[in-house]
């Protein structure tokens, strides 16, 4: 499972490892009962303080995500795979850009007119 921070993104470090961990759900590059780094390799390789790793997988096993088994580490809870988790996952890609764009002084109709113009071009640039 590959996590990844964005430095630039005003979000909270904890927030975006959840986001990560719920992204590998999702399309399946963690599947259920896979064990998760433990928190201080994860917090050695992201170069985050473990207490940050911690929080977001106190914040993962709250919502169901990952489950702990005492003394062998945090895994992934099966069924978290489906459309519920997908949906899940692009709330809170819309919240972002819908935060972007206001913060920019763009209304909801040029966010979405963006999106389709940027997703036309990739269509295209793809066919080619």
């Amino acid at each position: 499972m590959l996590i990844s921070l964005d430095p630039q993104d005003t979000r909270p470090i904890y927030v975006q490892i959840v986001d990560e961990v719920r992204r590998a759900l999702v399309l399946g590059t963690l599947g259920a009962d896979d064990p998760l780094p433990s928190v201080r390799d994860l917090a050695v390789k992201l170069r985050v303080n473990p207490n940050t790793v911690s929080q977001a997988y106190r914040d993962l096993e709250r919502q169901g995500m990952v489950y702990v088994r005492r003394g062998q580490g945090t895994y992934a809870s099966p069924g978290q795979q489906g459309g519920a988790e997908r949906r899940l996952l692009a709330d809170g890609v819309a919240e972002r850009a819908l935060h972007e764009a206001r913060r920019n002084g763009l209304t909801v109709e040029e966010l979405i007119e963006a999106i389709r113009i940027h997703d036309n071009q990739r269509s295209s640039e793809e066919s080619q």
